[in-house]
């Protein structure tokens, strides 16, 4: 996939294209059904399949107050759209001067001219240009003038088994919030994930018998609720099933909140400074405060057999 992180960027003569534009947080299962159609199209009017996204949530600049987290960082964000088939990602820099572009710049600069646009999808509330100024219906008007076509994107409703709604983010961060992580999966259309670095950490989980890798706190990706989790951890060694602590472990002092610690079931790697991602399986317990570290570590063996068993990994050798 072609990745351009500026209209500069942009070869000269690129396209024409099929294009796509919006948020894409998470690249969850209605974005994919989205993609699957511009994807469909391209193939049939021989156009480069295209989205344009942004490099940081739009609120964050106009509203901070009401930005939520992001389900996912830029570079996985990226990966996403590469495995779902897209040609080509533009991800544009939202700053106060791209915020107060009127809508036809937007359309003439990113396009017209940079993407040679024959195609353009978007949902039935998109609004575009300074103030959000632009909409569907001008996008339509602007695309005859311009010669490009105009897809209005139905909604994809998802059906966790306990409700049905509309695919979204905010459905998914609920979830998440909720620790629900397995009915999360089910809107976003795979395991939820976050990445970060291994760093030193108390040890105490080594003390206990369960050595853990403490994640940095300058983590990407939302954090679900406090609890234990059954997980898979992928590291430069590989891919292993994981038990994965989140909270500030109450049954310690000192423990920064919303610390995150994944035991590597069965392995003993040096893991400091190494990149990790840790994929959310299931829900397990809420963070417990324990009377001693003993009764900790008794509960910690029960949790690995549950994780095991949900991840089909073998029990624990005698």
């Amino acid at each position: 996939m072609q990745f351009f992180d500026s209209l500069a960027a942009v070869p000269p003569g690129f396209g024409p294209s099929a294009v796509t534009i919006g948020k894409f947080d998470g690249v969850h299962a209605g974005h994919r059904a989205v993609l699957a159609e511009v994807l469909a199209v391209a193939a049939r009017q021989h156009l480069v399949p295209t989205v344009v996204t942004f490099d940081r949530n739009p609120l964050s600049l106009l509203a901070p107050d009401r930005c939520p987290e992001a389900l996912a960082g830029n570079g996985k964000k990226v990966e996403l759209l590469a495995s779902a088939g897209v040609d080509a990602t533009l991800m544009l820099a939202f700053d106060r001067a791209f915020s107060e572009q009127p809508p036809e710049q937007f359309v003439s600069s990113v396009l017209v001219d940079a993407l040679h646009a024959r195609v353009v999808f978007v949902g039935q509330d998109f609004r575009f240009g300074a103030q959000g100024s632009g909409t569907v219906e001008l996008l339509d008007r602007l695309g005859a003038e311009h010669g490009f076509e105009v897809h209005h994107i139905p909604e994809v409703v998802s059906d966790t088994g306990d409700q049905s709604r509309r695919a979204s983010s905010t459905w998914i961060r609920e979830l998440l919030e909720a620790g629900e992580v397995a009915a999360a999966a089910v809107p976003l259309g795979r395991l939820h994930s976050v990445r970060s670095i291994v760093v030193g950490g108390e040890r105490r989980g080594r003390e206990l018998g369960y050595p853990t890798a403490n994640l940095s706190p300058d983590i990407e990706g939302f954090i679900p609720r406090d609890g234990v989790y059954a997980a898979w951890a992928t590291v430069p060694a590989g891919t292993f099933g994981a038990a994965v602590s989140i909270g500030n472990n109450p049954t310690f002092e000192g423990v920064p909140q919303k610390q995150v610690e994944a035991h590597l079931l069965d392995q003993k790697l040096d893991l400091y400074g190494a990149p990790i991602e840790l994929e959310f399986v299931d829900y397990i317990r809420p963070m417990n405060k324990f009377e001693s570290a003993d009764a900790l570590a008794r509960q910690m063996g029960i949790d690995e057999e549950q994780i095991r068993e949900i991840l089909g990994v073998p029990p624990k050798s005698p």
